[in-house]
């Protein structure tokens, strides 16, 4: 058992109620139509990060302005 601790920043170029948040939920959802394969979520239960993982974060960072980092 690792005791690593990573501190990490998320910022959007709009407020985090409203208007990332929306754009958050619209690239899920074109992530889950569009860029997952069919066979790519085999039974049981997925969270979002589990299912979606880096495909998500691309279309995050690309389209919804939002940025992703490690802080030392």
């Amino acid at each position: 058992m690792h005791d690593e601790r990573l501190r990490l920043r998320v910022s959007g170029d709009h407020d985090p109620g409203y208007g990332s948040t929306a754009k958050m939920l619209g690239e899920a959802a074109f992530t889950l139509a569009t860029d997952l394969p069919t066979d790519a979520l085999n039974g049981g239960f997925w969270t979002p990060a589990t299912a979606l993982a880096e495909r998500l974060k691309h279309r995050l960072e690309t389209h919804a302005g939002l940025k992703f980092e490690v802080v030392k």
